[in-house]
């Protein structure tokens, strides 16, 4: 992907490196959090149970020991001293994604999977002679965007190898080109997602790629993960947005998308894209933008059941109707206002049923219109108007939702997220599956929630919320569940992954999912691409 000569380049408007990093235990920034409101708590107290669950000192966490000085000394000729590291808190900070066994593991002082330095590069060459460095030596090595992994991504194997290293790609913070004419933009794949729209806003343009990720996330991470956001509606998944590559691996640099659209053989760029680093690292990634909108308005609609809300859905995406953000909380997930985070526990499930928010943006006239098309349709299907103030409310609470994890662990109770796809004729189906399973496996005293976000004319998403008590053996505890509800969803005709990836925690449905076939297709690519398998080890490929 070779970049315009007259290509415009701006600095990040990240001036402190740091100022994106999240707290090594809990999600995001903590001075964003707080404990349980007192409804939450006594709602949660009153059916799950609480105890008081604090992790330990950060400095009390066991770590690996450091790469060993002649590596380090070599690494530093690569990139400089300066951006090799091993002190404790680099390390730490860089220890697994943000995962509910990953935090577990943390608060409970256990960071043996951290990596033994952590390595800044600043260019795709610094890149490509890292991963040949890495070969020669045979040390793995774990490309880090934004360490918002919950699947096991960022957890490398470490045995046969010399050493792990995290690949830490925050210097890569720029925009390399806009060209207006194709609407398109290069971004540097260590750019978080508000620098990223920072830096398009001043061209008066957009992603319009919002996951609940999107405050820490990066545009590699959205790329090799292939993200889906809340305008999923509107504005399509990442990987719809990808135009063109650029990728280091040990075999060279591979460079992708010089067109919109191309009958050149199998698409490339899908091999890289949900490879979450196990085929290369990203240096450089071409995406197709918008204009900023001019107007953003959403809207809150109750519907009587889940079931009365999923089909006006499924109506909206095949009549061509969809808004830029759909979103349809279930009867639980209304009830405890879930959909509201920073309003759980009040009364949410006041009206009963359950809520559905819808989005808009662009031009007044595009919304506007589409706005009437939308809500004349959701009218005539029986859905019950509830203003503007409901659906902004959701908007405003939209990134505090992992906050809530953080407050419920810190008391006990046990709570982690799973999603998945599949056709509307079999979302019933699974949803029930789903929810079944989980129940079975953690007891009766189990919350189970569900929201469907992302719509197709197809098909849909399924995204459950689980909050159990923590038994004093959260871990295994979890494992349990986790395969309950994972081989309901595999085992119901359903993907194991809508948007997450697959990471370490994934692989075992990932292989029933594509079949003996596609696990040797996928082998085959890692074993020609990445012989010596240094690249994000046990990651991926089952």
């Amino acid at each position: 992907m070779a970049l315009n000569e007259a290509a415009r380049t701006h600095p990040s408007p990240i001036s402190d490196p740091t100022s994106a990093e999240m707290h090594w235990s809990r999600w995001g920034d903590p001075a964003h959090a707080g404990p349980l409101a007192d409804s939450a708590f006594a709602l949660v107290d009153t059916f799950i149970g609480t105890s008081e669950t604090p992790a330990v000192p950060s400095a009390e966490v066991r770590l690996s020991a450091p790469l060993a000085d002649g590596l380090l000394a070599e690494l530093a000729g690569i990139v400089g001293a300066e951006h090799v590291l091993t002190d404790h808190d680099s390390r730490l900070q860089r220890t697994r994604g943000k995962s509910t066994p990953d935090l577990l593991k943390l608060r409970a002082g256990d960071g043996t999977d951290s990596p033994d330095a952590v390595v800044r590069p600043g260019t795709h060459d610094e890149v490509v002679a890292l991963i040949d460095w890495a070969v020669a030596r045979h040390v793995a090595v774990v490309p880090f965007g934004g360490g918002t992994s919950v699947v096991g991504g960022l957890v490398a194997r470490r045995e046969g190898y010399a050493g792990v290293i995290s690949l830490d790609l925050r210097r890569f913070d720029k925009l390399l080109e806009v060209d207006r004419t194709s609407m398109t933009v290069v971004l540097e794949p260590g750019l978080r997602g508000p620098a990223a729209e920072a830096l398009l806003a001043a061209e008066g343009l957009t992603l319009g790629h919002f996951p609940q990720s999107f405050q820490y996330a990066s545009i590699g991470g959205f790329a090799v993960t292939r993200s889906s956001g809340q305008s999923s509606a509107g504005y399509g998944r990442f990987d719809a947005l990808v135009v063109g590559l650029k990728v280091a691996t040990p075999q060279g640099t591979l460079e992708l998308g010089n067109s919109p659209a191309n009958a050149a053989g199998p698409d490339l760029r899908e091999l890289v894209m949900g490879s979450e680093g196990a085929f290369g690292v990203v240096t450089a990634v071409r995406l197709r933008v918008r204009p900023l909108p001019q107007v953003t308005t959403y809207e809150a609609w109750r519907w009587a059941s889940f079931a009365d809300g999923a089909a006006a859905m499924r109506t909206l995406a095949q009549a061509g109707m969809l808004p830029t953000v759909l979103r349809l909380s279930d009867e639980n997930e209304t009830a405890i206002n879930l959909a509201k985070p920073a309003e759980v526990g009040e009364s949410g499930g006041d009206a009963g049923g359950c809520l559905m928010i819808t989005g808009y943006e662009g031009t007044p006239e595009a919304v506007e219109a589409k706005r009437t098309a939308v809500t004349a349709l959701l009218a005539g299907l029986g859905g019950d108007n509830q203003g503007a103030d409901s659906g902004q409310a959701w908007a405003d609470g939209r990134f505090h939702g992992p906050y809530l994890r953080d407050s419920l662990l810190d008391v006990g109770v046990l709570v982690e997220t799973m999603e998945t796809v599949t056709f509307w004729s079999n979302l019933d189906h699974v949803y029930t599956a789903v929810k079944d399973a989980l129940v079975a496996a953690l007891g009766e005293a189990t919350l189970v929630l569900c929201h469907i976000s992302h719509v197709y004319e197809t098909g849909a998403s399924l995204y459950f919320t689980v909050a159990t008590k923590a038994s004093a053996e959260p871990l295994p505890q979890w494992a349990v569940a986790k395969k309950a509800a994972s081989d309901a969803m595999v085992h119901n005709g359903a993907s194991i992954t809508h948007h997450h990836a697959v990471g370490q925690d994934h692989k075992p449905w990932l292989a029933e999912e594509i079949g003996p076939v596609g696990v040797e297709m996928l082998r085959a690519v890692k074993e020609r691409i990445d012989p010596t398998g240094v690249l994000n080890p046990g990651v991926l490929i089952p």
